[in-house]
């Protein structure tokens, strides 16, 4: 049977076909160019999310505040970022390229200093590191019998809070361990955030005192009242974590 040939397609026809075509063609050819051509516009947001808020501009007019105006002054006692006060030694336990040894001169080291140091440690190290700083609080035992427990910690892990009377850590200067407490390190968060700066450098003079006294002897104390002491060691006992 022979075939039968199709008539050719009117030319304006054709022409639409490849105007449409074409057309087609131009929403992908400026989605790439867009893509690969930096800008200094912002994109395209179709979908806004939290990205363009109302907000008011500087120098713009309010009818919020009594005075008219958008902008507020600084809150008294407002720092800039990288304009706090005090030398490197107060705020950052650093000194002539070495963690400091001594305590800042904003602070003065007496009974009420540690005390305030191991009221603020009770509250904010205790949890992790328990009352002596041997790494037995009570979030660490907890997390210990969760991962113990196939019930629940399986494939759990858990970072055993820093032992503080460690050989490496007893001896590290005064000014590095304030520096832990503000910033952090390894697993355990900074609280610079939290803790204000002289009550940082009283956790680190309590921290210091809580070393001296696991690590002292008789020798250590003065006025031959040595024999009236009694020495107590604050290691947990083996079976007793937790109670």
């Amino acid at each position: 049977m022979a075939l039968i040939p199709l008539p050719p397609a009117p030319k304006p026809l054709v022409y639409v076909g490849v105007t449409l075509a074409s057309l087609a063609l131009l929403p992908p050819a400026i989605v790439a160019r867009v893509r690969a051509m930096p800008s200094d516009r912002p994109r395209v947001h179709l979908v806004q999310d939290m990205d363009n808020q109302s907000k008011y501009k500087a120098q713009a007019a309010s009818t919020i505040f009594a005075d008219g105006r958008a902008m507020r002054p600084p809150v008294a006692g407002a720092i800039a970022r990288g304009s706090l006060p005090g030398d490197d030694h107060v705020r950052l336990g650093w000194a002539g390229g070495a963690w400091t040894t001594t305590f800042p001169r904003e602070v003065t080291v007496n009974m009420a200093f540690l005390e305030r140091g191991r009221e603020r440690f009770n509250i904010y190290c205790t949890p992790c590191h328990g009352a002596a700083g041997y790494g037995d609080g009570m979030v660490s035992v907890r997390a210990m019998e969760l991962v113990n427990n196939p019930a629940i910690g399986n494939g759990t892990a858990w970072v055993q809070p820093k032992n503080i009377h460690e050989p490496e850590i007893r001896v590290q200067p005064v000014g590095q361990v304030y520096n832990t407490i503000t910033n952090g390190i390894r697993t355990m968060a900074g609280y610079g955030s939290q803790i204000p700066i002289l009550d940082r450098w009283a956790i680190a003079g309590y921290v210091k005192a809580l070393q001296r006294s696991q690590s002292a002897t008789t020798a250590d104390v003065p006025g031959g009242r040595a024999d009236a002491l009694e020495l107590r060691d604050l290691r947990p006992v083996e079976g007793e974590e937790g109670e």
